[in-house]
C-alpha cells in the first residue's frame, strides 16, 4: 500500500507515520497542496487529506483532484465540519470523511476500506460474468439474474453473492465475510452477516426453486455453490441394476433385478458381520 497525508498536524502525522511504518506501507507527508500531475506520478493506492491545509480553494482543488484521478481512493481527514460540508466533500468525489481528533487505526481502516473498494471496482470492469446453476452474476452491472429475470438485490445483498460466488466452492468464515464486506473487524455476537446471508438466499431460492446456491457450514460460515434439487428421473439407473438391464422391458428382467438386489443386501450384511 502507498499513501500519501497532506496534513500539517505534527502530532498527528507523527502517530500515523509510526504506524503505518509497523504495517511496511510506504507514504510520504505533503505540507502544501502539489499540482494533480505531481500526485499522478506518486502512484498512490490512497490520499488522506485535511482540507485545511487547502484554505480557501479546498473545494476546488479536490474536484479537480477527483475529476483528473478518479481510480485514487481519497479520505478527507480534517476539523470538525457541518453536514452540508461532509456532503459537498464527498459529491465533489471524496471516498470517506473522517473528523478529527481521531485514533490512527481508523484513519488506517478507512483507507484500506476505500483502497479495497476501488480493486473491487476495476475488477468487475474487467471480469466475465460468473454462472452458477440459474443464476448469472454481472459484476459490472451490479446484478445478478436468473434467465432474463434480475434479481431485486440491495448492494449489500449483490456484494455478498459476488464474494461467495468467487470463493469457488471455499467455505467463508462470518469473520471474513464480514470484513471485506464492511471494511472492518466483526464485534462479537454481531449477526449482520447471518441476517443479509438469509435474505440473500430466500430471494435465491425464491427466483430459482429447484437449486440451493448457499450452504451454512455450522460454526464457521457460508459455501456458495449450485445444487439441483430436481427428483431423479426413470432414466436413471440406480446402483443395484445390472448393467445391462433394459428399463423398457422391465418385466423380463425382473429376476436380473431381484438378483442383484439380493447380492447386495448379502455384501453389506457380510460386511457388518
Amino acid at each position: 500500500m502507498r499513501i500519501a497525508v497532506l496534513d500539517r498536524d505534527s502530532g498527528f502525522i507523527q502517530v500515523l507515520s509510526k504506524r503505518l511504518d509497523r504495517l511496511g506501507w510506504e507514504h510520504r507527508v505533503l505540507g502544501s497542496p502539489v499540482p494533480t500531475d505531481a500526485i499522478a506520478s506518486m502512484r498512490l493506492s490512497a490520499l488522506v487529506v485535511d482540507l485545511a491545509v487547502l484554505g480557501p480553494q479546498a473545494w476546488e482543488w479536490l474536484e479537480r483532484l477527483c475529476g483528473a484521478l478518479p481510480e485514487l481512493g481519497v479520505v478527507v481527514c480534517t476539523g470538525p465540519s457541518t453536514v452540508a460540508q461532509r456532503v459537498r466533500g464527498l459529491r465533489l468525489g471524496a471516498d470517506d470523511w473522517i473528523t478529527k481528533p481521531c485514533h490512527p487505526e481508523e484513519v488506517i481502516a478507512r483507507v484500506q476500506g476505500v483502497a479495497r473498494r476501488r480493486r473491487r471496482s476495476t475488477s468487475r470492469t474487467e471480469s466475465k460474468p460468473l454462472m452458477a446453476g440459474e443464476v448469472e452474476i454481472r459484476s459490472d452491472q451490479f446484478q445478478a439474474f436468473v434467465g432474463d429475470h434480475g434479481l431485486d438485490l440491495t448492494r449489500r445483498e449483490f456484494e455478498l453473492i459476488e464474494l461467495l460466488a468467487a470463493a469457488e466452492g471455499r467455505v467463508l468464515e462470518r469473520e471474513e465475510i464480514y470484513s471485506r464486506l464492511w471494511g472492518y473487524a466483526m464485534v462479537r455476537g454481531d449477526r449482520s452477516v447471518d441476517v443479509f446471508v438469509r435474505k440473500l438466499r430466500q430471494k435465491l431460492e425464491k427466483a430459482s426453486p429447484q437449486w440451493r446456491y448457499i450452504h451454512t457450514h455450522f460454526g464457521i460460515g457460508y459455501r456458495f455453490a449450485a445444487e439441483s434439487l430436481e427428483v431423479v428421473g426413470i432414466d436413471d439407473v440406480p446402483s443395484s441394476v445390472p448393467v445391462d438391464w433394459n428399463p423398457a422391458h422391465p418385466a423380463g428382467d425382473q429376476g436380473k433385478l431381484t438378483g442383484a438386489q439380493q447380492d447386495r443386501e448379502l455384501a453389506d450384511h457380510a460386511v457388518v458381520s
